[in-house]
């Protein structure tokens, strides 16, 4: 198909001479005679090169020049100049023109601008094509990598699921061998073990659906002005009976008087509810047996936060390699006591409410765990 070019002069005879010279170059020539005209025929046939007079009656070719590009950044915009006209060139040329030739114009030099002009969209041509399939490329790569990490996001998830079922039924089955040796033996303190391990059990298999269905559900925070002490304080009148009966001192430090905060007091209760429970059970160690053990809550307010929840306790602590996955799935510090959800549902929901959920400990010291809430109102 032939290149479509528009040539804009007021003089009539310049655009029959140049249009017919530029027909035999092998375009197909539109011709408009003033800068207004120019503009409705860009407007519907939308032609690569534009070959223009600068100087003519109402709109100039600099003001032409300015309203094609902004139209359309990649046309390119040959100015036609007088010898007097340089200093219109050379502004024409800041306004991102093409090239620019003088009367009378020679073959030579139209050659020229029109061969840069041409090379010029071959280069944006290519260079967009490019463009479009860099992008393809990096859709389609970052659709399979996506594909591949939820491939391996699931099989991760499995593969704890797996142990985890695997463990609870190792108990089921301790559980019934003990029972049955009971029946068997006609003794009731086998038939009482027996029977304990396995509600034991059965009750992990509903926390591990529990926890399952809790952390894939999407839920945004139900966000009320709230108390930032409530939740912790319910968490340590909750928490008082099982942390005396293992012998744990369970305090609560709260600040009073904190400035009410937006957040979601049922999904802050569950977290500070699994972070206070963890630290009790790290005071039962048997690590821990030869001295006094203590979990302390604390709620403050530091600069930047709504709200700052510490747990800290003196337990056990946590090696190295615990540390580093304190957040994986089906990992659980409790060992085979827990479902190793508690933890990453805590994450998800501090990271639902935009806030931080951060850790220190030491193994035969002690853990702490810190989580602050934004000053955010939803």
């Amino acid at each position: 198909m032939e290149q479509p070019l528009l040539l804009v002069d007021d003089e009539p005879g310049i655009l029959k001479v140049l249009g017919i010279s530029l027909a035999d170059r092998g375009f197909r020539v539109l011709t408009a005679r003033s800068g207004e005209d120019a503009l409705r025929v860009f407007h519907d046939a939308r032609p690569d090169i534009v070959l223009t007079d600068i100087k003519m009656p109402g709109m100039d070719g600099i003001a032409l020049l300015k309203a094609i590009k902004q139209e359309n950044p990649n046309t390119e915009v040959i100015m036609i100049t007088g010898h007097g006209d340089m200093d219109l060139a050379v502004q024409s040329l800041k306004h991102d023109a093409s090239d620019f030739i003088t009367k009378p114009i020679h073959d030579d030099a139209l050659d020229i601008a029109l061969r840069r002009a041409l090379e010029k969209l071959s280069y944006k041509k290519k260079l967009r094509e490019y463009t479009e399939n860099l992008e393809r490329l990096v859709e389609e790569k970052t659709r399979k990598l996506v594909e591949a990490e939820r491939l391996a996001a699931v099989g991760q998830t499995v593969a704890g699921l797996a142990h985890a079922i695997k463990n609870i039924t190792a108990g089921l089955t301790g559980g019934m061998y003990v029972l049955e040796k009971g029946i068997e033996l006609d003794n009731r303190t086998y038939l009482a073990q027996g029977w304990q391990m396995i509600k034991g059990n059965v009750r992990k298999v509903k926390g591990v659906a529990g926890d399952l269905l809790n952390y894939a559900k999407e839920r945004e925070p139900e966000y009320q002005l709230c108390d930032p002490d409530r939740p912790a304080g319910e968490v340590c009148e909750l928490m008082a009976f099982q942390a005396s009966e293992a012998g744990v001192s369970l305090k609560a430090d709260l600040a009073g008087n904190l400035p009410r905060a937006w957040f979601d007091p049922e999904g802050i209760h569950r977290v500070l509810l699994n972070l206070v429970s963890n630290a009790v059970d790290a005071c039962t160690d048997i690590s821990c047996v030869s001295r006094a053990c203590e979990v302390v809550v604390r709620t403050s307010k530091p600069e930047g936060w709504a709200v700052e929840y510490q747990v800290s306790d003196n337990g056990c602590g946590m090696s190295e390699e615990t540390q580093r996955k304190v957040f994986q799935t089906f990992f659980s510090t409790k060992g085979s006591k827990g479902t190793g959800l508690g933890l990453m549902i805590a994450k998800k929901i501090v990271e639902e409410h935009g806030g931080a959920i951060l850790f220190s400990s030491e193994p035969g010291e002690g853990t702490r765990f810190t989580v602050r809430l934004p000053e955010k109102k939803p």
